[in-house]
């Protein structure tokens, strides 16, 4: 049952990247609502579910914000490390492989992150239906709605850092495979829930670097219209939203 229920969430994902395509003449609405999304998914849906999940506090501090804040931390130092490569071999704006300096590497690792974070969540949908019916429902709903938001956000960081479409797209697919083999693995395999809450820690801090940093300056650069903010506002209500519905 997991595992055809993570099929709408291939659906939704495909279903997400295929908006983005759609739009690139309005831009800077797609990133400020990729933006957005982002922002609701790290602070509305990864955090929580982190800190419940993620053992022990650490001197104080719980697992789950320790690992947030070195995955922000790690973002920001690939991309400096990233940054100073292409400076040593010519230049930020004209570097080979980047567009307006940014490095394809960076849109391909996080695009990655995405797929692992749906796999985590097909993970999620198998081990909700061992524990019921009810509660397998509640969290298909939530994964499924918040796909559509992880399939958008795959596909414009990929080609944001100035990958090829083909590439997009092959990640884009992979991110939709991912909750179905992740819905899959819980038929013979348990993850345990400290890993669980400390990996979504992690990512969420890569996440929220690249919506900060990268996502929402880049969408309010050269249309700083109202426009742009009020979609960055639906993202993260919209998340908001789907985190409601699922309790």
């Amino acid at each position: 049952m997991a595992v055809l229920v993570a099929l709408g969430a291939f659906l939704m994902t495909l279903a997400g990247g295929w908006t983005a395509q759609r739009v690139t003449d309005r831009r800077h609405l797609v990133l400020g609502l990729a933006g957005g999304l982002m922002l609701g998914v790290v602070g509305l849906d990864l955090l929580p579910e982190a800190l419940e999940a993620a053992g022990h506090p650490v001197f104080g501090v719980p697992v789950a914000l320790l690992l947030f804040v070195a995955g922000f931390l790690l973002a920001h130092m690939v991309e400096r490390l990233l940054a100073a490569r292409r400076a040593a071999h010519g230049g930020d704006e004209y570097a080979e492989g980047t567009t307006g300096g940014r490095s394809p590497e960076v849109g391909l690792t996080a695009a990655a992150a995405m797929v692992g974070h749906s796999a985590m969540d097909g993970v999620a949908i198998g081990a909700a239906f061992q524990v019921g019916g009810g509660m397998g429902a509640a969290v298909a709903l939530a994964v499924i709605a918040h796909d559509f938001a992880d399939g958008f956000n795959t596909y414009t960081l990929t080609s944001l850092y100035g990958n090829a479409r083909r590439r997009a797209v092959a990640m884009l697919v992979a991110d939709a495979v991912a909750p179905v083999a992740g819905a899959a693995s819980t038929l013979v395999v348990s993850v345990p829930g400290a890993a669980l809450g400390g990996y979504l820690g992690l990512f969420g801090g890569v996440l929220l670097y690249l919506a900060a940093a990268e996502i929402l300056p880049e969408a309010h650069h050269e249309h700083p219209a109202p426009a742009t903010l009020l979609c960055t506002v639906a993202g993260a209500a919209f998340i908001w939203l789907v985190v409601g519905l699922a309790e």
